[in-house]
């Protein structure tokens, strides 16, 4: 018995132990819920991967990993942070959340974080605004429900402002640059860190004391938490961290260059990033007769790259994929003649301006009765789709009497005058100017319109360090004068830029691009021949569907037939290549992307091809081999198939042969197939109907030799 009650007493103690035990882990390892904005940079934001990121978080973890507790974050927004702190959700919040004596009613404080206050700010280039009294008789903006608007209504009689307020920051900021509103107040650091991030803004006067912000828990309650950051937050402000994660996301912004000039070095934060471009808008960016790309964007950007010690990789893939691109995280830049407007900088943050560009009229050479904008009464005026000429023009119709004619691309625009399908053009000035110096006959009876600024954009919100880099290197080239080398080198006033080989004629065209038309046309064919030999498969499987005796089959092969020929081709492809990437978060090379894409288009019609050739065979036959007590299966691969094959070859080679002739749509993300090869001829060139008829040539000898071995396969078969 003593022996049982020992070993009782000896249990108890050891599962005593290990309850002591797994208490003190568990305790060591509790996590608390941690409700906070979901942008309120630079306090919470999300990085370029994605990440939350910012003082806020960047303090939280810091002091999470001091203090030995886990953090389950928990990006709600402001609102519903404190309601879900109210509602016992979560277990705090930190937001940028001002200690007021209001909220000390609901909730109890940290040891406040961070001293902010309002600042008020104007456009960059204003000079008339410098301090309050200044704002007499005008309109400040404000966000709803903050310290700054509380500012400006107790102040409004005093200084004699009318006041604005606005939702958000981007309504906010928006504002100042349309002129709603002269001057917007905000918290200094949000202001400053929007600057830093390329805000065409300036603070004015120093900034009003503000509340200070405050880690906050449900009042009365977590308080093991809030002793927690109190004493996280002291040993880091003792050893420095606290400065050093407050100086990584707001600067004074008062750093001067050195005495001599000198440019600032900005450390970079990736190994390589990845540049997307245009891939033909001479003289920016465009193929050298060694198709080696070359231009003043791609020399500048090479020349920041090396002036500043980051490294970029080229991705030529056209205006609006490079767009998508960057928007879609498959590049962290792109440089391609893009104007800086309103509206794009709601999606891209932008760096100084590195062109200053302007639009200008131009007629064939000898064009006589056009000196003016009222001599173009009742002619026809081209422009490319969506640029600034494009706007000027439908601006100025009703004025000047003129019709409009869209074109898609240089080479077609140019064209059209040279043929006298439009009787004078409007492009971008140095672009005319690059096509007279590579021997357009054209000339500019009028004077050129001041046009837009080009700049180097990014993701709004991301990659910031490259537009410092940026910025920084351009300023070391105008202050040496290497950039006025850079831009000298493509725009000549329309001096013909030596060449060493003649590529004005036919002949000399094939001689020096004989070898990129080639590759060009290599893979376009193993586009065709990699993705209709997948389609095959998957056409052959899905026309058997159609054809299955399982009702369910049959409407999931009619389904996918319908939605596949439902989609055109370049919206499928755009899909794939930016939308599916971004999804996925993997980027999909862009010729596998073209693969992928012609395979699903022409599965769909072989699939079609299969259901038809063998609904061809006569429904006797199945039944006969089906009264013989052959199986389905045996039926189709004994009697029907065979000769339903014998019917479907036509048909497999006319779909090969259209396949082939697809892949000039795959260009559109960046595959440097025959007509985007040809294309990018042409943009250095100018030289459009002999590229576009050694291509035609190409295609034509292809598909007629394609053709004739259809013709043979077809009689052996038979």
């Amino acid at each position: 018995m003593k022996r049982k009650t020992l070993f009782i007493s000896l249990f108890s103690f050891v599962m005593t132990l290990f309850f002591f035990a797994s208490t003190t882990t568990f305790a060591a390892e509790k996590t608390y819920k941690i409700g906070t904005d979901v942008t309120f940079a630079p306090f919470e934001f999300q990085n370029e991967k994605n990440q939350y990121v910012g003082i806020d978080i960047d303090l939280l973890h810091a002091i999470a990993d001091d203090q030995d507790f886990d953090v389950d974050l928990r990006p709600l927004g402001f609102d519903s942070s404190v309601q879900g702190v109210q509602s016992n959700q979560l277990d705090a919040m930190i937001a940028g959340m001002s200690i007021t004596d209001e909220r000390k009613k609901s909730f109890d404080f940290s040891d406040p974080y961070f001293d902010s206050g309002i600042q008020m700010a104007v456009k960059a280039d204003n000079k008339d605004i410098t301090s309050l009294d200044d704002l007499k008789g005008k309109t400040v903006g404000a966000k709803v429900g903050t310290e700054s608007a509380t500012f400006l209504e107790d102040n409004k009689e005093k200084y004699d402002f009318d006041i604005k307020n606005y939702d958000d920051a981007t309504g906010l900021y928006g504002a100042v640059k349309n002129g709603t509103a002269v001057a917007i107040f905000d918290d200094y650091p949000v202001l400053g860190y929007a600057i830093n991030q390329g805000e065409q803004l300036k603070l004015i006067g120093e900034p009003q004391a503000g509340n200070s912000y405050g880690f906050a828990v449900k009042k009365g309650e977590n308080k093991e938490l809030l002793d927690k950051f109190n004493a996280g937050l002291k040993k880091m402000k003792e050893s420095g961290e606290y400065d050093k994660i407050v100086a990584k996301y707001i600067t004074s912004g008062s750093e001067e260059k050195a005495a001599s000039g000198e440019m600032k070095k900005i450390e970079p934060k990736k190994d390589v990033y990845v540049i997307a471009s245009d891939s033909a808008f001479a003289p920016f960016e465009f193929q050298d007769e060694n198709n080696q790309y070359i231009g003043i964007d791609v020399d500048l950007l090479n020349r920041a790259a090396e002036l500043q010690g980051f490294n970029i990789k080229f991705n030529h893939i056209g205006f609006s994929g490079a767009v998508q691109a960057v928007e879609g995280n498959q590049a962290e830049g792109m440089i391609a003649g893009m104007s800086i407007t309103d509206q794009r900088k709601e999606s891209f943050d932008f760096s100084e301006p590195y062109f200053e560009s302007g639009i200008q009229l131009a007629v064939k050479t000898g064009t006589t009765g056009i000196a003016s904008y009222e001599d173009l009464d009742s002619k026809t005026v081209g422009a490319k789709v969506g640029t600034e000429s494009a706007d000027f023009l439908e601006k100025n119709k009703d004025n000047y009497g003129y019709k409009i004619k869209y074109y898609d691309a240089a080479d077609q625009l140019y064209d059209a005058v040279r043929v006298g399908a439009i009787d004078a053009l409007m492009d971008d000035y140095p672009v005319i100017g690059y096509a007279i110096a590579q021997g357009q006959e054209l000339e500019t009876p009028i004077e050129r319109e001041t046009g837009g600024e080009y700049g180097f954009a990014v993701k709004k919100g991301q990659n910031p360090e490259l537009l410092e880099m940026f910025n920084e290197a351009l300023a070391e080239m105008k202050r040496t004068g290497e950039y006025d080398e850079i831009v000298s080198r493509y725009i000549q006033d329309g001096k013909k830029a030596e060449s060493s080989v003649n590529e004005s004629t036919f002949m000399g065209l094939i001689k020096n691009n004989y070898k990129v038309l080639l590759t060009g046309l290599g893979k376009t064919i193993g586009l065709a021949l990699i993705s209709f030999a997948l389609a095959l498969v998957v056409g052959i499987i899905f026309g058997l569907f159609s054809v299955a005796p399982i009702k369910g089959l049959r409407i999931f092969a009619s389904i996918y037939v319908d939605v596949i020929r439902g989609i055109p081709m370049m919206v499928l492809a755009f899909f794939i290549f930016f939308g599916l990437s971004d999804a996925i978060g993997v980027t999909i090379p862009d010729f596998a992307a073209g693969v992928i894409t012609l395979t699903l288009n022409a599965s769909a019609y072989i699939a079609e091809i299969v259901r038809g050739g063998i609904n061809a065979v006569p429904k006797g036959q199945m039944e006969a081999s089906r009264s013989l007590g052959l199986s389905y299966t045996r039926t189709m691969q004994k009697i029907i198939l065979p000769q339903a094959i014998r019917i479907m070859i036509p048909s497999f080679v006319n779909q090969f042969v259209i396949s082939l002739k697809d892949t000039t749509i795959i260009s559109v993300i960046g595959v440097v197939e025959l007509l985007q090869t040809g294309k990018i001829i042409v943009a250095r060139t100018m030289q459009s109907t002999y590229v576009y008829l050694i291509i035609a040539i190409m295609y034509l000898i292809v598909i007629t030799a394609l053709t004739k071995l259809a013709k043979v396969l077809e009689k052996k078969v038979n």
